[in-house]
C-alpha cells in the first residue's frame, strides 16, 4: 500500500523535494500526490511540475483568515492524502481547517521544541550565537493538533551545533539538511502507523 502524501509549501520547496527524492527511490513507501502553495511564485510549484505532480495555489490575496483557511481546506480535501506534510508552509492553520481535515498534518520546523516558534527562526537563532547566548539550535517535526505555534506531539529532533567560525550561511546549510533528513525520518515513523489505520 502506498500512502499518500500532500505537501504545503511557500517558497523554495527544498523540503518538498527531499520528499520525492525519498519516494521516487523507495526510500518509503509512499507517494507525493499534490502540492499546494499560498504563493503563486513558490519554486515548490516548479518542483512539482518537474516531477509531474498535481499541483493547486490558493492565494490569500483578497481573502480573510477564514476565508482562506476554508479554500484551503478544500483544496487539501480534493486530493484525498492519507498524510499532510507541512514543509515551509508559512501561515498558520486555524481549528476551522484542522476541523474539516482529518487526516494526520505534520510540520517541520527549524528549533528544538517550545524554542523559536514563528518565522525567522534560523536567522534568530543565529543572532543570539553571535551575541553570545547560544550554542546550538535544532530542528524538531510535530503533529499539528490545534492553532499553536510550532507546538504539537514531537515525532523527533535533533540538535545542530554553532561552529566557532560559522555564518549565517553556513549554519542554515547545515539547520536546512537536517530538515530534510528529520522530516524523512519522521514520514517513515508516520507512515505505517496510517497505513495500518487505514487497512481494512
Amino acid at each position: 500500500m502506498t500512502t499518500r502524501l500532500l505537501v504545503l509549501a511557500s517558497g523554495n520547496g527544498s523540503n518538498l523535494q527531499a520528499i520525492i527524492d525519498a519516494c521516487e527511490t523507495h526510500v518509503m513507501q509512499a507517494q507525493v500526490i499534490g502540492v499546494v502553495s499560498d504563493n503563486p511564485n513558490a519554486y515548490a510549484l516548479s518542483r512539482a511540475a518537474q516531477h509531474n505532480i498535481a499541483s493547486k495555489v490558493v492565494d490569500p490575496a483578497n481573502l480573510n483568515k477564514h476565508e482562506f483557511n476554508a479554500q484551503l481546506a478544500s483544496a487539501v480535501v480534493e486530493f484525498h492524502p492519507d498524510i499532510v506534510v507541512l514543509a515551509g508552509f508559512m501561515r498558520l492553520l486555524t481549528n476551522n481547517f484542522l476541523a474539516r481535515v482529518s487526516q494526520q498534518i505534520i510540520n517541520v520546523h527549524p528549533a528544538l521544541p517550545g524554542e523559536l516558534p514563528g518565522t525567522g527562526a534560523i536567522e534568530r537563532a543565529f543572532a543570539q550565537f553571535v551575541a553570545g547566548e547560544r550554542s546550538q539550535s535544532g530542528v524538531m517535526v510535530h503533529f499539528v493538533t490545534d492553532e499553536g505555534i510550532d507546538s504539537g506531539p514531537v515525532i523527533c529532533q535533533d540538535t545542530v551545533a554553532f561552529a566557532p567560525d560559522d555564518t549565517l550561511q553556513t549554519f542554515s546549510q547545515r539547520m536546512h539538511e537536517t530538515e530534510h533528513r528529520l522530516l524523512v525520518n519522521a514520514l517513515l515513523i508516520t507512515i505505517p502507523q496510517t497505513q495500518k489505520a487505514t487497512t481494512p
